[in-house]
């Protein structure tokens, strides 16, 4: 199974209380956005944001310029029915993260818990460059710990701490905060997280070219 039939088939069978991943309120997210003090006026991008609240809370907070990225188009309608009408508030993309082919640059790139799915270094290889090309400012994200989980949902992860993933990225941005946290499970299991934000490398933008 690939992993959008495999992304398709949870949302399809488990509800939010049933998987791992789910958060009432997505404070580790929410602190770096807000430590960053961009505008409400920013564009931000969730990647593999699918059924996740930050969507709300953005929303809640002021900011007008969204987009939420996900490989299952049943976690972006779970998503859309949630939200009701603030749903067409927001810009939807079904698409797995390697295939992504952004038309446009953002401000803030938040990713919790996509990034570790990818175990292979032609896919990370790949989301990096396209992280670099379409990102103009930040960068925050989120993986399982060397101390977190080695698996989730059934799929194999790879761990990672703040010196991994900031030389991971270390082509196009430089760490500028860090820090842990347990994630407690609806189950009530601890996972723990890496989260690391990370500045664009020099300020500049960098044209949406050479993405094939």
């Amino acid at each position: 199974m690939d992993r959008k039939s495999h992304w398709e088939k949870v949302y399809q069978t488990k509800e939010p209380g049933e998987v791992g991943w789910t958060q009432e309120t997505p404070a580790p997210s929410l602190k770096m956005i807000r430590k960053l003090d961009v505008p409400k006026t920013a564009a931000i991008i969730d990647i593999g944001g699918g059924d996740s609240k930050l969507t709300e809370y953005l929303l809640d907070e002021g900011y007008t310029d969204i987009t939420v990225l996900d490989i299952s188009a049943r976690g972006v309608d779970r998503a859309k029915k949630r939200l009701g009408n603030r749903s067409g508030m927001v810009k939807w993309i079904v698409s797995d993260i390697v295939d992504f082919k952004p038309e446009r640059v953002y401000n803030l790139w938040h990713d919790r818990a996509a990034f570790h799915f990818l175990t292979q270094a032609d896919q990370i290889t790949r989301y990096v460059r396209i992280a670099n090309q379409a990102v103009s400012q930040y960068l925050t994200i989120g993986t399982f710990s060397l101390d977190g989980p080695k698996k989730c949902s059934g799929l194999d992860i790879r761990q990672y701490d703040e010196s991994i993933l900031s030389k991971e990225f270390s082509q196009g941005f430089e760490l500028i905060d860090s820090f842990r946290e347990d994630h407690i499970t609806p189950s009530g299991n601890a996972q723990n997280f890496q989260f690391c934000t990370l500045k664009k490398a020099n300020g500049g933008q960098n044209p949406l070219n050479n993405l094939n």
